[in-house]
């Protein structure tokens, strides 16, 4: 399953939003990958095993099952999950990309690549819909929690 869209995050013709920084945004996404379990729900724990200021190994620890992944980010731009497959995982992927196609617009790309209901005809393929609007609503709550950071002041 390969999914994609984007959320505004700033939008002047649009007075509800209130604007982020592209470095508010930034750091949103950052604490994203230091500490997911305010943007997991489910999630136990989270180990980094590894962490450097453009990747981290981490192990997320879901009760039933653990989950390691890869991540890289690239200041202010984008942020790459490449979980690792598993027993209990087939693996995928999921890129967190800024755009501003002018100035002051802000959005977030989320695109996901994962073999969840790739061959036709699978008990999966009849899930696909559903996956991707769970994914779409996981990804607003992570734009809400981040607009909630920003707003607290904890990550200016």
């Amino acid at each position: 399953m390969n999914f994609e869209h984007l959320i505004a995050i700033n939008d002047p013709a649009n007075p509800l939003l209130v604007p982020l920084t592209r470095r508010q945004l930034w750091l949103g996404l950052v604490e994203r990958v230091d500490n997911p379990q305010l943007f997991l729900p489910g999630i136990a724990a989270c180990r980094l095993l590894e962490r450097s200021p453009d990747s981290a190994l981490r192990e997320l620890d879901f009760g039933a099952a653990r989950i390691r992944d890869r991540v890289t980010l690239i200041a202010e731009e984008s942020v790459h999950f490449a979980i690792e497959p598993g027993e209990q995982h087939a693996g995928g992927s999921l890129t967190i990309r800024i755009e501003e196609p002018e100035a002051d617009r802000l959005f977030l790309r989320f695109s996901y690549v994962t073999g969840f209901g790739n061959q036709a005809g699978s008990e999966d393929a009849a899930y696909v819909e559903y996956v991707k609007s769970a994914y779409h609503q996981s990804d607003l709550d992570c734009v809400r929690i981040i607009r909630t950071l920003a707003a607290e002041g904890s990550r200016q």
